[in-house]
């Protein structure tokens, strides 16, 4: 592998990802499923990636912290490179199923939860659910407050084909400007990272019915509930959800730990990864 191609990182952590049949209630057949698991530790930690992406954006990160501990990465029902199927609705409560069932079938031990964006409301969502099985929390620029679809019913064809290709053309516009020498080797990376799945079977079909689901709207009232220990992650200049939603999570959450991550936006892990993992390995007492 040439060591001057910007995407060699990329296409290494593509090769540590494997896939596992996950039986769900959700329908008979299993549902074939991508993670990484790297390092090893006494309490194994969970990476949930956000949104319309994969494990693939914990690239950076997980160098960084497998060292000191027992990393795992799923992604989740409807996202990243796990199968897609026609008949489950994507929502919430089938990616709840789906990842309860995946910890159960590969992990199966107590854990500490990390969700970035859409995976830290996930996250809470799966925390709320089964609080014996997460001891610890950490939340990176989370939905919770915000980051739904509130007109996500609305959408009814043609108009759900339209807003999906879209959101499709948005993600690849930055790499095609890249063939230009427009942008850094770096941000083309993690663009790539967080692009390479669009090409998985069912991505339109499971994108729209997502969208149509609202996404997490239900969690705002419930943040307040979570009562373990809980480090928050924020970038100071979050394009995306902004800073205010920061700050509730922070009144919100009784038993947490507050930290910005300084000249960073929305995605402090592919960012700021090395002070991401710091503030990571010192909140589990990993530090060493």
């Amino acid at each position: 592998m040439n060591p001057l191609n910007p995407f060699s990182k990329i296409a290494l952590a593509q090769q540590e990802i494997q896939h596992a049949p996950i039986l769900t209630p959700l329908q008979p057949q299993p549902i074939q499923t991508a993670y990484i698991h790297q390092g090893e530790g006494k309490i194994p930690i969970l990476l949930l990636h956000g949104f319309d992406s994969s494990v693939l954006e914990f690239y950076r990160l997980v160098p960084r912290i497998k060292p000191k501990t027992e990393v795992w990465g799923i992604d989740l029902l409807g996202f990243g490179f796990s199968e897609r199927h026609p008949r489950i609705c994507y929502n919430p409560g089938s990616i709840l199923s789906h990842l309860y069932h995946s910890w159960k079938t590969l992990i199966g031990q107590p854990l500490i939860l990390l969700g970035a964006s859409m995976g830290g409301a996930t996250a809470i969502d799966f925390t709320l659910a089964y609080p014996e099985i997460v001891q610890k929390l950490i939340l990176i620029d989370s939905v919770g407050y915000g980051g739904g679809f509130p007109l996500g019913q609305f959408l009814v064809p043609p108009l759900d084909g339209w807003a999906v290709e879209l959101w499709r053309q948005r993600k690849l516009q930055p790499l095609n400007w890249g063939l230009f020498g427009v942008g850094s080797s770096e941000e083309l990376e993690a663009l790539r990272c967080v692009s390479l799945h669009l090409e998985m079977p069912g991505w339109v079909e499971a994108m729209i019915s997502f969208t149509r689901s609202g996404g997490y709207l239900h969690l705002s009232d419930r943040i307040s509930e979570l009562n373990l220990p809980t480090l928050i992650l924020w970038g100071d200049k979050d394009e995306m959800l902004g800073t205010e939603d920061a700050l509730k999570f922070k009144r919100n959450i009784r038993n947490c730990e507050f930290r910005w991550i300084s000249n960073c936006g929305h995605a402090p892990h592919l960012e700021q990864p090395q002070v991401t993992a710091e503030y990571i390995l010192e909140f589990l007492d990993l530090n060493f």
